[in-house]
């Protein structure tokens, strides 16, 4: 990990007496705003924690933070042709689909929609979140991946910016809070939906969350709940787990999706991301059941296909991009945030990638197709995973992606029931956007929020609702006073 760091936004050699009531009053902001969760290791439906976060903002670089902004837009026109790209789509994940049982069992949802002529409703929402790191060696962002199903954290970051502003006034620093961009990123996700819901066109029609069995992020969710009824009085939301929607799901004639006697107009997926969430072929019939319906899915499953590990390998390959856009600026700013990615097929491209990383691991990342943090596999177990699988197919189902050496920084790390640390820390940036079109014609399209999650320096994974990770903010700073002390 790089011994570079970016400054704090604030001076951290604060008193027991100052970091004590700074805290308190972080916290207690935190708890009467709904920065919060439900807590893992003793779960209460009627008890919520504030969700980790760090004390302070943490500074990014100003030029990369408004070009990520930017790129928003165009990230999300090339993730929607690239939705509607069926031959792409299909050469792309043909080893895949042949190891990973869940990418195909996804892939046969996608065949049967195709096989029963599509879905009867044209029209689908993209609720987007690309992700990126700073990249100290290239002292420019790198994309680490892009959410196109359950882009969680909208809400509470929005909410923890306004958090963090009231903090650094309380710390005595009123001359940064210009430099804490505003984030809206919950008004813009609830308007993503409500503008779906009203191309539906039926007043009388209800919006579905489709949520886990157990909601741990719970506030998250039904903020945007909230939002949307503030926006859009007109409107309902339901909650339905997919097992539910299995139970009392059903079609119309007319392919409309009925639960419980309500018309779906649009479903919002917080779920159906992982193999957990599919226990029996029930969740899986009312997968298939959703896409043959005339509801607007976020996402429609050509969607979730095209956010997999390895469709965005394949997108990285050269003369790819130029499929998708026609723009050469547009072209040069998407491949200039690529890192490395490699396949590991058992070709002569996946042998060379295979025996680069066995000769140096520390140099990658090796990842599944999988979403929600916690699966990626690093460093000196990258070695003894690869040799387990080098003669297998299963070698098909992981892309190897060349680590990327975010800079660090300090900042107090606040969680429940523990003391705040002062630590060592790296914040990956996410960006949302929106997307709503029919495979021809894009209808909407914006860029709407940021979030920022911040991790240990020495751990891998980062992932809030995973307890991996925390919660923060944007401080912007400019690229020749951000760093860097060696």
């Amino acid at each position: 990990m790089s011994a570079e760091q970016l400054k704090p936004c604030i001076p951290l050699d604060l008193s027991p007496e100052v970091l004590k009531d700074l805290c308190e009053k972080a916290k207690i902001y935190a708890l009467m705003h709904g920065i919060c969760m439900r807590r893992k290791d003793a779960f209460d439906v009627d008890a919520l924690h504030f969700a980790p976060f760090v004390l302070f903002p943490s500074p990014f670089p100003k030029n990369e933070f408004s070009k990520a902004v930017k790129l928003q837009t165009i990230l999300n026109e090339l993730m929607h042709k690239v939705a509607h790209d069926d031959e792409f789509l299909t050469q792309s994940l043909k080893n895949t689909i042949k190891v990973d049982e869940f990418t195909g069992k996804l892939f046969e949802i996608y065949e049967k929609v195709k096989e029963q002529g599509g879905s009867p409703q044209e029209i689908e929402a993209g609720l987007f979140r690309s992700d990126y790191f700073f990249c100290m060696m290239n002292e420019r962002i790198k994309q680490v991946e892009f959410n196109t199903i359950a882009s969680s954290f909208g809400s509470l970051t929005s909410q923890l910016v306004r958090q963090h502003k009231y903090i650094v006034q309380e710390a005595g620093h009123p001359e940064l809070l210009k430099n804490i961009p505003d984030n809206n990123a919950l008004g813009g996700l609830a308007e993503a939906m409500i503008n779906a819901w009203k191309l539906y066109n039926n007043p009388k029609s209800v919006i579905l969350f489709l949520v886990e069995d157990v909601t741990y992020n719970i506030c998250d969710q039904k903020f945007h709940e909230f939002e949307i009824r503030r926006q859009c009085p007109d409107v309902f939301v339901i909650r339905k787990t997919l097992t539910q929607i299995g139970q009392s799901g059903k079609l119309s004639n007319d392919k409309k999706l009925l639960v419980d006697g309500h018309e779906v107009a649009v479903i919002y997926m917080r779920c159906g991301y992982h193999p957990d969430q599919y226990p029996t072929q029930l969740e899986w019939d009312a997968r298939l059941m959703m896409e043959l319906s005339m509801a607007i899915k976020s996402p429609s499953i050509n969607y979730h296909l095209a956010g997999t590990k390895k469709v965005q390998q394949e997108l990285a390959k050269e003369g790819i991009i130029e499929k998708f856009l026609q723009d050469k600026a547009q072209i040069d700013e998407v491949k200039d945030i690529f890192t490395g990615l490699y396949s590991l097929d058992k070709d002569a491209t996946g042998n060379a990638s295979f025996q680069k990383a066995m000769e140096e691991p520390e140099k990658y990342v090796l990842k599944p197709q999988r979403e929600g943090g916690g699966n990626n596999v690093y460093g000196d177990d990258i070695k003894p995973f690869l040799k387990s699988i080098e003669n297998s197919e299963e070698r098909n189902a992981f892309i190897l992606m060349d680590r990327i050496d975010p800079p660090m920084t300090k900042n107090y790390m606040v969680r429940p029931g523990s003391e705040p640390q002062l630590v060592d820390c790296i914040s990956e940036l996410g960006i949302f956007g929106y997307v709503i079109g029919t495979k021809d014609k894009i209808i909407e399209n914006k860029q709407v929020g940021h979030m920022l999650r911040t991790k240990l320096s020495h751990v891998n994974e980062g992932g809030v609702a995973a307890g991996l990770g925390a919660l923060d903010s944007v401080y912007l700073v400019d690229a020749d006073r951000c760093c860097i002390d060696k």
